[in-house]
């Protein structure tokens, strides 16, 4: 025994211990270290929830709303523009724009070469304002396109697969009547801004409301809101303009202009009794769907914004304040055999001799000798008086952006030769929007009415916003006045007056031709061979329902008004008449008075 070696005390112990215990222990060991693990994410957790919940609340509240709520600007349709009809004249069709992400786009070179025909743009400009905005996540390429063009760009998407451009629906104007009236609706920008006529004068009623809302979307950008319009429409106008009438205007000067290759021609049309503007045309016209494509004068409504000396059509007024002052006798006689009359050291000539000639026959023939007699027995005051009363060198007040006050200087302006040189109508400009006026107060027992085009603006749920009543200016001449100058005119349009071409078999017309020089503001004289020719009256002459202007600027071949206006006045009734359904009588002893347009 004493031999024997001693065991370690170690080893000992580990054989002194319960072998089931050893598991165990391991076990506790690990469930400590699990338990910390637990313990210490969870108080990650827990303080990432405090600094979610509490610390950057608002800013992480602000970011998640920026993901699922959308800032959309919801552009109005713009409302429609009716003919008296209610036939559309300007409406809304949807076009294809195309836009581009610069940022998410690799080879802009090759894009530009392959974009750059369809969009009419050189490869090497899109090129570069591609690289321009390559930090920007959106851009316009080309906006509103015509259905062709989307169509071949839809296709070159769908072989190239280009990523970074996406076609858009967006409103667009149209004029589905093309040229006709186009001066009358004028037409809009890119983003349908009025920019000329009836579109710009009426921009405000007719662009809509413009709204910015906040739209809730889930997580693919599908709209949750349900009550959210897409479109705010604007209100719509109703015009007073007849568009088969307003056809038929036009073609008409489009035909005067290729017989006399005139340079521009003009007409409208009014009804006298309230002020309504029937038709308003002018030539050279253009074409409102690509209005960037014409030029800047076949786009200028030459009836309102161009002034002309009105010759010998002034001489109306010059009648009716003469008779209305008392100063003429219907039948009293002039004596103008010289053929010419000095005023000032001026000497003024008439066109064609006569001899002895009646007040009546002084408008009848057109005689400027006997009209500066007239006017000289007027006076200065007087006729210049009435040239104010009758609306001349001020705004005739129409609903149309860009109208003139024409020229009419004050008395003391005047020169010695300035009462003969108005008296046939000359040192003075007017618009033929503004001559058209003063006849149809003539025709409708000496009151003159504010012209307008806009009858009624109507709301997009159809209610009536705004409504144009006639507006009576004021009494310019006495119902007994324009009665007398009535029947003068209707003798110009009888044989041995200057306006036979304008008679119309059954309805009697009332009219006067103007044959008007064009000053030359080069030569401070005025031309031998440039003329304004006009015809201006109404129809039927005792009971007026139409007045109508027509002026042809620089014809060709002939001077006259009797001969290149007076046919396209003629042919402008007829036609009318024969549209509006009024019979045309065929027996010259009867008299058919018309009934209004409607």
């Amino acid at each position: 025994m004493a031999g024997r070696k001693k065991q370690k005390p170690e080893i000992r112990k580990l054989w002194d211990e319960d072998p089931k215990e050893i598991p165990f222990k391991k076990s506790r060991k690990r469930a400590v270290v699990l338990n910390t693990i637990i313990f210490f994410g969870f108080a990650v957790i827990l303080l990432r929830l405090v600094d979610l919940m509490i610390l950057s609340h608002e800013k992480l509240s602000e970011r998640a709303e920026q993901q699922y709520i959308r800032e959309k600007v919801l552009e109005p349709q713009r409302g429609v523009i009716w003919d008296r009809q209610m036939r559309e004249m300007a409406t809304n069709v949807e076009a294809d724009s195309l836009y581009g992400v610069p940022s998410k786009m690799k080879d802009t070179r090759n894009l530009s070469r392959d974009l750059a025909p369809l969009v009419h743009v050189s490869s090497k400009q899109l090129n570069m304002r591609l690289l321009k905005k390559k930090r920007k996540d959106f851009i316009w390429i080309d906006r509103k396109m015509d259905m062709e063009t989307a169509r071949d760009i839809r296709m070159l998407l769908d072989k190239l697969g280009y990523g970074a451009l996406g076609l858009v629906p967006e409103s667009r104007r149209f004029y589905p009547k093309g040229r006709t009236a186009s001066h009358i609706l004028g037409f809009t920008d890119i983003d349908n801004k009025g920019i000329a006529g009836i579109e710009l004068m009426y921009n405000e009623y007719l662009k809509g409301e413009v709204r910015n809302v906040s739209i809730g979307t889930d997580a693919r950008g599908n709209r949750l809101s349900s009550d959210i319009k897409d479109a705010v429409s604007g209100n719509n106008l109703l015009l007073t303009i007849d568009e088969g009438i307003q056809y038929i205007v036009e073609r008409e000067l489009s035909n005067a202009m290729t017989e006399w290759k005139s340079k521009a021609a003009v007409a409208v049309m009014m009804d006298p009794g309230t002020g309504e503007i029937l038709a308003m045309a002018n030539m050279p016209a253009y074409n409102p769907n690509h209005a960037g494509k014409s030029r800047d004068y076949a786009r200028r409504n030459r009836a309102i914004t161009d002034l002309y000396e009105p010759g010998s059509t002034l001489k109306t007024v010059l009648a009716a304040a003469a008779l209305e002052e008392e100063v003429v006798e219907l039948d009293e006689e002039f004596d103008v055999s010289k053929g010419y009359i000095v005023v000032g050291g001026k000497a003024i000539r008439d066109v064609h001799p006569h001899e002895v000639i009646t007040f009546q026959e002084v408008i009848q023939k057109s005689s400027n000798v006997g009209a500066v007699q007239i006017g000289l027995k007027l006076g200065e005051e007087k006729y210049y008086s009435y040239l104010r009363s009758f609306g001349f060198g001020e705004k005739t007040g129409i609903d149309f952006p860009g109208e003139v006050r024409g020229i009419l200087r004050q008395i003391k302006d005047w020169s010695g030769t300035s009462l003969a040189a108005l008296s046939i109508g000359q040192e003075i400009g007017v618009t033929p929007l503004q001559l058209l006026r003063a006849y149809a107060a003539i025709a409708n027992d000496g009151v003159l009415m504010k012209p307008y085009i806009v009858s009624d603006i109507i709301s997009p749920q159809g209610d009536v916003v705004k409504r144009v009543a006639p507006k009576r200016e004021r009494r310019v001449v006495s119902v007994d006045t324009a009665e007398t100058v009535r029947d003068i005119l209707k003798m110009v349009v009888e044989e041995g007056g200057t306006a036979q071409r304008a008679y119309i078999r059954g309805n009697l017309v009332a009219g006067k031709t103007g044959t008007a020089q064009i000053f030359d503001p080069e030569t401070g004289r005025y031309s031998r061979d440039k003329y304004v020719s006009s015809f201006v009256g109404f129809v039927p002459a005792d009971n007026p329902r139409i007045a109508l202007i027509v002026v042809v600027y620089e014809a060709e071949g002939s001077a006259y008004g009797g001969v290149v206006a007076a046919p396209v006045f003629k042919k402008i009734i007829e036609d009318t008449f024969a549209y509006l359904d009024i019979p045309m009588e065929r027996d010259e002893n009867r008299i058919i008075l018309v009934s209004k347009p409607r």
